[in-house]
Protein backbone atom coordinates (compact mmCIF):
# COMPACT_ATOMS: atom_id res chain seq x y z
CA UNK A 1 0.00 0.00 0.00
CA UNK A 2 2.83 2.41 0.86
CA UNK A 3 5.57 0.89 -1.30
CA UNK A 4 5.33 3.34 -4.21
CA UNK A 5 5.15 6.31 -1.85
CA UNK A 6 8.54 5.41 -0.33
CA UNK A 7 10.08 4.20 -3.59
CA UNK A 8 10.05 0.53 -2.59
CA UNK A 9 9.63 -2.46 -4.89
CA UNK A 10 8.04 -4.62 -2.21
CA UNK A 11 7.06 -4.66 1.44
CA UNK A 12 10.33 -4.83 3.41
CA UNK A 13 8.72 -5.83 6.70
CA UNK A 14 6.41 -8.69 5.81
CA UNK A 15 6.36 -11.22 8.65
CA UNK A 16 7.43 -14.37 6.82
CA UNK A 17 10.80 -16.19 7.02
CA UNK A 18 12.06 -15.08 3.59
CA UNK A 19 15.79 -16.00 3.23
CA UNK A 20 16.21 -13.00 0.91
CA UNK A 21 15.71 -10.66 3.86
CA UNK A 22 17.86 -12.62 6.28
CA UNK A 23 19.94 -10.53 8.64
CA UNK A 24 22.21 -12.30 11.07
CA UNK A 25 23.10 -10.27 14.12
CA UNK A 26 26.03 -11.30 16.28
CA UNK A 27 23.98 -13.76 18.30
CA UNK A 28 22.30 -15.20 15.20
CA UNK A 29 25.67 -15.69 13.47
CA UNK A 30 26.88 -17.64 16.46
CA UNK A 31 23.72 -19.75 16.44
CA UNK A 32 24.14 -20.47 12.72
CA UNK A 33 27.78 -21.40 13.27
CA UNK A 34 26.71 -23.83 16.00
CA UNK A 35 24.07 -25.35 13.72
CA UNK A 36 26.36 -25.77 10.72
CA UNK A 37 29.17 -27.18 12.82
CA UNK A 38 26.83 -29.54 14.65
CA UNK A 39 25.21 -31.01 11.55
CA UNK A 40 28.42 -31.20 9.52
CA UNK A 41 30.32 -32.91 12.34
CA UNK A 42 27.41 -35.25 13.10
CA UNK A 43 27.00 -34.16 16.71
CA UNK A 44 23.69 -35.96 17.04
CA UNK A 45 21.33 -33.79 19.09
CA UNK A 46 21.32 -29.99 18.87
CA UNK A 47 18.89 -27.73 20.78
CA UNK A 48 18.22 -24.09 19.87
CA UNK A 49 15.90 -22.07 22.12
CA UNK A 50 14.69 -18.49 22.04
CA UNK A 51 11.74 -16.34 22.97
CA UNK A 52 8.80 -15.76 20.63
CA UNK A 53 9.81 -13.65 17.64
CA UNK A 54 13.59 -13.84 18.06
CA UNK A 55 14.03 -15.39 14.61
CA UNK A 56 14.20 -19.13 15.25
CA UNK A 57 12.11 -20.12 12.23
CA UNK A 58 13.96 -17.65 10.01
CA UNK A 59 17.21 -19.22 11.15
CA UNK A 60 15.90 -22.68 10.28
CA UNK A 61 14.87 -21.60 6.77
CA UNK A 62 18.26 -20.01 6.26
CA UNK A 63 19.91 -23.26 7.37
CA UNK A 64 17.72 -25.24 4.96
CA UNK A 65 18.65 -22.80 2.20
CA UNK A 66 22.36 -23.28 2.94
CA UNK A 67 22.03 -27.06 3.05
CA UNK A 68 19.95 -27.27 -0.14
CA UNK A 69 23.06 -26.58 -2.23
CA UNK A 70 24.81 -29.59 -0.67
CA UNK A 71 23.99 -32.76 -2.60
CA UNK A 72 25.38 -34.85 0.25
CA UNK A 73 22.85 -33.56 2.80
CA UNK A 74 19.21 -34.63 3.07
CA UNK A 75 16.78 -32.86 5.38
CA UNK A 76 13.35 -33.50 6.87
CA UNK A 77 11.66 -30.43 8.35
CA UNK A 78 8.76 -30.83 10.77
CA UNK A 79 7.06 -27.50 11.48
CA UNK A 80 4.03 -28.88 13.33
CA UNK A 81 5.00 -31.43 16.01
CA UNK A 82 1.40 -32.20 17.00
CA UNK A 83 1.48 -35.68 15.49
CA UNK A 84 0.92 -39.23 16.66
CA UNK A 85 4.06 -41.36 16.83
CA UNK A 86 3.33 -43.38 13.70
CA UNK A 87 2.31 -40.27 11.77
CA UNK A 88 5.62 -38.74 12.84
CA UNK A 89 7.67 -41.58 11.32
CA UNK A 90 5.58 -41.51 8.13
CA UNK A 91 6.08 -37.75 7.85
CA UNK A 92 9.86 -38.18 8.00
CA UNK A 93 9.75 -40.88 5.33
CA UNK A 94 7.63 -38.74 3.02
CA UNK A 95 9.78 -35.65 3.52
CA UNK A 96 12.87 -37.69 2.68
CA UNK A 97 11.04 -39.14 -0.36
CA UNK A 98 11.43 -42.68 0.97
CA UNK A 99 9.19 -45.37 -0.48
CA UNK A 100 8.10 -48.14 1.83
CA UNK A 101 5.84 -51.14 2.05
CA UNK A 102 3.69 -52.23 4.96
CA UNK A 103 1.43 -50.36 7.36
CA UNK A 104 2.83 -51.06 10.79
CA UNK A 105 5.17 -48.89 12.81
CA UNK A 106 7.77 -51.62 12.52
CA UNK A 107 7.54 -51.45 8.72
CA UNK A 108 8.03 -47.68 8.81
CA UNK A 109 11.01 -47.86 11.17
CA UNK A 110 12.58 -50.60 9.09
CA UNK A 111 12.25 -48.48 5.94
CA UNK A 112 13.76 -45.47 7.70
CA UNK A 113 16.67 -47.48 9.10
CA UNK A 114 17.41 -48.99 5.70
CA UNK A 115 17.34 -45.53 4.12
CA UNK A 116 19.71 -44.12 6.74
CA UNK A 117 22.16 -46.97 6.28
CA UNK A 118 22.13 -46.47 2.51
CA UNK A 119 22.67 -42.73 3.00
CA UNK A 120 25.62 -43.48 5.29
CA UNK A 121 27.18 -45.71 2.65
CA UNK A 122 26.74 -42.88 0.11
CA UNK A 123 28.46 -40.52 2.57
CA UNK A 124 25.25 -38.47 2.89
CA UNK A 125 24.15 -36.67 6.03
CA UNK A 126 20.49 -36.89 7.08
CA UNK A 127 19.13 -34.12 9.28
CA UNK A 128 15.77 -33.94 11.05
CA UNK A 129 14.76 -30.41 12.08
CA UNK A 130 11.78 -29.94 14.39
CA UNK A 131 10.38 -26.45 14.89
CA UNK A 132 8.07 -25.50 17.79
CA UNK A 133 9.63 -28.40 19.70
CA UNK A 134 8.27 -27.09 23.01
CA UNK A 135 4.94 -28.56 21.85
CA UNK A 136 6.18 -32.13 21.49
CA UNK A 137 4.17 -34.76 23.38
CA UNK A 138 6.07 -37.01 25.84
CA UNK A 139 5.49 -40.04 23.61
CA UNK A 140 6.97 -38.20 20.64
CA UNK A 141 9.98 -37.01 22.63
CA UNK A 142 10.65 -40.62 23.59
CA UNK A 143 10.38 -41.63 19.94
CA UNK A 144 12.88 -38.92 19.00
CA UNK A 145 15.26 -40.25 21.66
CA UNK A 146 14.97 -43.72 20.20
CA UNK A 147 15.70 -42.36 16.72
CA UNK A 148 19.00 -41.10 18.07
CA UNK A 149 19.93 -44.73 18.74
CA UNK A 150 20.15 -45.32 15.00
CA UNK A 151 23.90 -45.37 14.52
CA UNK A 152 26.87 -47.33 13.29
CA UNK A 153 29.91 -48.20 15.36
CA UNK A 154 31.47 -44.80 14.60
CA UNK A 155 28.73 -42.41 13.49
CA UNK A 156 25.16 -41.26 14.09
CA UNK A 157 22.89 -42.06 11.17
CA UNK A 158 20.62 -39.06 11.72
CA UNK A 159 21.23 -35.58 13.14
CA UNK A 160 18.34 -34.10 15.13
CA UNK A 161 17.81 -30.37 15.67
CA UNK A 162 15.16 -29.30 18.19
CA UNK A 163 14.13 -25.65 17.96
CA UNK A 164 11.68 -24.13 20.40
CA UNK A 165 10.72 -21.59 23.03
CA UNK A 166 12.28 -21.58 26.54
CA UNK A 167 9.61 -24.03 27.68
CA UNK A 168 11.57 -26.67 25.77
CA UNK A 169 14.45 -26.30 28.25
CA UNK A 170 12.00 -26.69 31.12
CA UNK A 171 10.63 -29.89 29.59
CA UNK A 172 14.07 -31.35 28.97
CA UNK A 173 15.08 -30.58 32.57
CA UNK A 174 12.53 -33.08 33.88
CA UNK A 175 13.92 -36.30 35.26
CA UNK A 176 11.81 -38.35 32.84
CA UNK A 177 13.87 -36.97 29.95
CA UNK A 178 17.34 -37.41 31.45
CA UNK A 179 18.25 -40.03 28.81
CA UNK A 180 17.33 -37.63 26.03
CA UNK A 181 19.07 -34.75 27.82
CA UNK A 182 22.33 -36.70 27.99
CA UNK A 183 22.28 -37.10 24.21
CA UNK A 184 22.27 -33.34 23.58
CA UNK A 185 25.73 -32.39 22.37
CA UNK A 186 25.12 -28.73 21.55
CA UNK A 187 22.80 -26.03 22.91
CA UNK A 188 22.34 -22.40 21.98
CA UNK A 189 20.00 -19.62 23.10
CA UNK A 190 18.89 -16.91 20.67
CA UNK A 191 18.85 -13.39 22.14
CA UNK A 192 17.13 -10.21 20.90
CA UNK A 193 19.07 -7.94 18.55
CA UNK A 194 21.27 -5.20 19.98
CA UNK A 195 20.52 -1.56 19.14
CA UNK A 196 23.19 -1.48 16.44
CA UNK A 197 21.96 -4.76 14.97
CA UNK A 198 18.38 -3.43 15.02
CA UNK A 199 19.42 -0.40 12.95
CA UNK A 200 21.38 -2.59 10.54
CA UNK A 201 18.45 -5.03 10.33
CA UNK A 202 16.02 -2.27 9.32
CA UNK A 203 18.52 -0.71 6.89
CA UNK A 204 19.18 -4.01 5.13
CA UNK A 205 15.51 -4.85 4.67
CA UNK A 206 14.78 -1.40 3.26
CA UNK A 207 17.73 -1.61 0.88
CA UNK A 208 16.70 -5.06 -0.39
CA UNK A 209 13.16 -3.72 -0.92
CA UNK A 210 14.55 -0.94 -3.11
CA UNK A 211 14.98 2.07 -0.81
CA UNK A 212 17.35 4.66 -2.29
CA UNK A 213 17.60 6.88 0.78
CA UNK A 214 17.15 6.66 4.58
CA UNK A 215 13.51 6.68 5.61
CA UNK A 216 13.78 6.57 9.42
CA UNK A 217 15.55 9.24 11.46
CA UNK A 218 18.13 8.20 14.06
CA UNK A 219 15.70 9.02 16.88
CA UNK A 220 13.00 6.99 15.15
CA UNK A 221 15.31 3.99 14.92
CA UNK A 222 16.18 4.29 18.60
CA UNK A 223 12.47 4.42 19.46
CA UNK A 224 11.83 1.29 17.36
CA UNK A 225 14.56 -0.52 19.27
CA UNK A 226 13.21 0.54 22.64
CA UNK A 227 9.62 -0.36 21.75
CA UNK A 228 10.45 -3.71 20.13
CA UNK A 229 13.11 -4.82 22.59
CA UNK A 230 15.21 -5.97 19.64
CA UNK A 231 12.73 -8.76 18.79
CA UNK A 232 12.81 -9.13 14.96
CA UNK A 233 9.11 -9.95 14.63
CA UNK A 234 8.11 -6.90 16.66
CA UNK A 235 10.54 -4.76 14.66
CA UNK A 236 8.80 -5.86 11.45
CA UNK A 237 5.31 -5.23 12.79
CA UNK A 238 6.21 -1.83 14.23
CA UNK A 239 8.08 -0.68 11.12
CA UNK A 240 5.23 -1.82 8.86
CA UNK A 241 2.64 0.09 10.89
CA UNK A 242 4.92 3.13 11.15
CA UNK A 243 5.37 3.32 7.38
CA UNK A 244 1.62 3.00 6.92
CA UNK A 245 1.05 5.89 9.34
CA UNK A 246 3.70 7.95 7.57
CA UNK A 247 2.00 7.30 4.25
CA UNK A 248 -1.36 8.39 5.68
CA UNK A 249 0.28 11.59 6.97
CA UNK A 250 2.11 12.16 3.64
CA UNK A 251 5.48 12.06 5.45
CA UNK A 252 8.45 10.85 3.41
CA UNK A 253 10.68 10.88 6.48
CA UNK A 254 9.68 8.89 9.56
CA UNK A 255 10.45 10.59 12.88
CA UNK A 256 10.19 9.50 16.48
CA UNK A 257 6.66 10.88 16.89
CA UNK A 258 5.24 8.67 14.11
CA UNK A 259 6.93 5.61 15.63
CA UNK A 260 5.46 6.40 19.05
CA UNK A 261 1.97 6.73 17.57
CA UNK A 262 2.27 3.36 15.83
CA UNK A 263 3.66 1.76 19.00
CA UNK A 264 0.78 3.16 21.02
CA UNK A 265 -1.72 1.63 18.57
CA UNK A 266 0.08 -1.72 18.90
CA UNK A 267 0.29 -1.38 22.71
CA UNK A 268 4.07 -1.68 22.67
CA UNK A 269 5.54 -0.20 25.84
CA UNK A 270 9.07 1.16 26.04
CA UNK A 271 11.48 -1.28 27.66
CA UNK A 272 15.16 -1.52 28.46
CA UNK A 273 16.50 -4.06 25.94
CA UNK A 274 20.04 -3.89 27.32
CA UNK A 275 18.79 -4.89 30.75
CA UNK A 276 16.75 -7.71 29.23
CA UNK A 277 19.75 -8.93 27.22
CA UNK A 278 21.79 -8.96 30.42
CA UNK A 279 19.09 -11.04 32.11
CA UNK A 280 19.04 -13.40 29.13
CA UNK A 281 22.80 -13.79 29.47
CA UNK A 282 22.58 -14.54 33.18
CA UNK A 283 19.75 -16.98 32.52
CA UNK A 284 21.98 -18.78 30.04
CA UNK A 285 24.73 -19.04 32.66
CA UNK A 286 22.19 -20.32 35.17
CA UNK A 287 20.94 -22.86 32.63
CA UNK A 288 24.49 -24.08 32.02
CA UNK A 289 25.01 -24.57 35.75
CA UNK A 290 21.76 -26.52 35.96
CA UNK A 291 22.80 -28.64 32.98
CA UNK A 292 26.08 -29.54 34.68
CA UNK A 293 24.27 -30.50 37.87
CA UNK A 294 21.77 -32.55 35.89
CA UNK A 295 24.51 -34.42 34.08
CA UNK A 296 26.11 -35.26 37.43
CA UNK A 297 22.78 -36.35 38.95
CA UNK A 298 23.39 -33.86 41.78
CA UNK A 299 20.23 -32.01 40.80
CA UNK A 300 18.04 -34.75 42.23
CA UNK A 301 20.25 -35.76 45.14
CA UNK A 302 20.20 -32.29 46.71
CA UNK A 303 16.60 -31.56 45.62
CA UNK A 304 17.27 -28.44 43.55
CA UNK A 305 14.13 -28.80 41.44
CA UNK A 306 12.03 -26.28 43.47
CA UNK A 307 14.81 -23.70 43.08
CA UNK A 308 15.04 -24.38 39.34
CA UNK A 309 11.28 -24.00 38.86
CA UNK A 310 11.35 -20.71 40.80
CA UNK A 311 14.20 -19.54 38.55
CA UNK A 312 12.19 -20.37 35.40
CA UNK A 313 9.05 -18.63 36.70
CA UNK A 314 11.06 -15.50 37.41
CA UNK A 315 12.61 -15.58 33.95
CA UNK A 316 9.21 -16.01 32.30
CA UNK A 317 7.89 -12.98 34.19
CA UNK A 318 10.80 -10.89 32.97
CA UNK A 319 10.38 -12.08 29.38
CA UNK A 320 6.68 -11.25 29.64
CA UNK A 321 7.38 -7.52 29.49
CA UNK A 322 7.96 -7.90 25.75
Amino acid sequence: MYEDFYGLKENPFVVIPNPKFIYLGENHREAMAHLLYGVMEKKGFIVITGEVGTGKTTLIHYLLHKLSSNNHTKTAFLFNPKLAVDDFIQYILKDLAVKWQGRTKGDHLHALHRYLLDAYLRNEKVILIIDEAQGLHPELLEEIRLLSNLETSNSKLIQIVLVGQPELDKTLSQRAYRQLRQRINMRYQLLPLSEEDTKAYISKRLKIAGAQRPIFTEKALKEIYQRSGGIPRLINILCDNTLLNGYALNRKRIDKKIVKEAARDLILQRSSPKKIRDIYSWSLIGGMIMTILLSMDLFWEVNLRPLYEKFLRGLQQVIGIF
